[in-house]
């Protein structure tokens, strides 16, 4: 395809380019072909314009990943807190999977890049307003925070990018898993070899947010009643 521009009008599409609408075709391209796929020559072919005139709006492929991924983090609703740290956390964490996981070939964009946006520190700022009601101090709600969200994080980049192929449904899969575990000769392997051999995603994430609240609450000053 021609991408030139044309003498004496915009080439076709340009008139309508925005920040807004190139975050759109980053995202369909993402969804559709992956991370790898996104450059903005990609973009500027979704779009039928000149790839030169994207930086018109975006300052190049690093300013249009993390566009992508403050779109995604903007998309999250925080939860109303109820003062109860277990439900207020709880809440969070999933609210945050869901946001995570609308767009699954884009979520190492939310969970890897380093932002600084206001939609990046909304999930943070109820975060830290749910331990501030706990009564933590500013120092442990900051460390707790980070702890937390760098647990959920790995969590859903494993759920996302490495979950094991044979998952709770392919049986076939499953049966030849438990059986390379179970010949494995390595005895606390064998032993749970069935476990081993299955992963549900929900039920992982499910088990690591209480692991963690319990973390939580177990540090929570003990003068502070709900």
């Amino acid at each position: 395809m021609d991408l030139s521009p044309r003498r004496g009008r915009p080439p076709k599409g340009e008139a309508r380019l925005s920040r807004e609408t190139i975050v759109d075709a980053a995202l369909q391209l993402i969804d559709d072909d992956g991370i790898d796929a996104l450059s903005m020559r990609s973009v500027a072919r979704q779009l039928s314009s000149d790839p030169k005139s994207l930086y018109n709006h975006v300052g190049g492929i690093d300013d249009l990943l993390d566009a992508v991924a403050e779109r995604l983090l903007g998309s999250i609703t925080a939860p109303e807190l109820t003062g109860d740290l277990r439900t207020d956390l709880r809440a969070i964490a999933f609210a945050f999977r869901a946001g995570t996981l609308n767009h699954r070939a884009a979520a190492p964009l939310i969970l890897t890049r380093q932002l600084t946006s206001m939609a990046s520190l909304a999930p943070v700022n109820t975060a830290l307003a749910a331990m501030h009601h706990a009564g933590f101090s500013t120092d442990d709600a900051v460390h707790l925070m980070r702890a937390t969200l760098a647990a959920l994080v790995g969590t859903l980049l494993r759920e996302v990018n490495a979950v094991p192929t044979f998952g709770i449904a392919d049986t076939e899969a499953i049966a030849r898993r438990e059986s390379d575990l179970a010949g494995s000769e390595l005895s606390a392997v064998v032993e749970v070899a069935p476990q081993l051999a299955r992963f549900d995603a929900e039920a992982e994430f499910r088990y690591t947010v209480e692991f963690l609240i319990d973390g939580v609450i177990a540090r929570r000053p003990s003068t502070v009643t709900d």
